[in-house]
């Protein structure tokens, strides 16, 4: 069943099996890189609204340095996310 699909897919593209799974490779190279670009935009969008908050809470209150320090770190787990899907998704 998947010989003749990629056989009809071979035939109507006018590409070769090699072509074909390069293509594949590189998509997936594609969507790797997008998981970890767009993840990384989100995370500096975050860092932006929470580390300008973060600076006003400290300068008034300095016992507040160790919060906003882990809700500053917490947008950065949202880029290991990203890794890890480019990972699965190469690997």
């Amino acid at each position: 069943m998947a010989v003749e699909e990629t056989t009809v897919a071979v035939a109507t593209a006018g590409m070769t099996v090699e072509m074909i799974k390069a293509s594949q490779l590189g998509m997936r190279a594609i969507a790797a890189a997008m998981a970890v670009g767009l993840t990384g935009v989100a995370a500096a969008i975050a860092e932006y609204g929470i580390g300008s908050a973060a600076v006003g809470a400290t300068a008034e209150n300095k016992d507040v340095f160790g919060l906003v320090l882990l809700l500053t770190v917490i947008p950065e787990t949202i880029v290991i996310f990203g890794l890890v899907v480019a990972l699965l998704l190469l690997f």
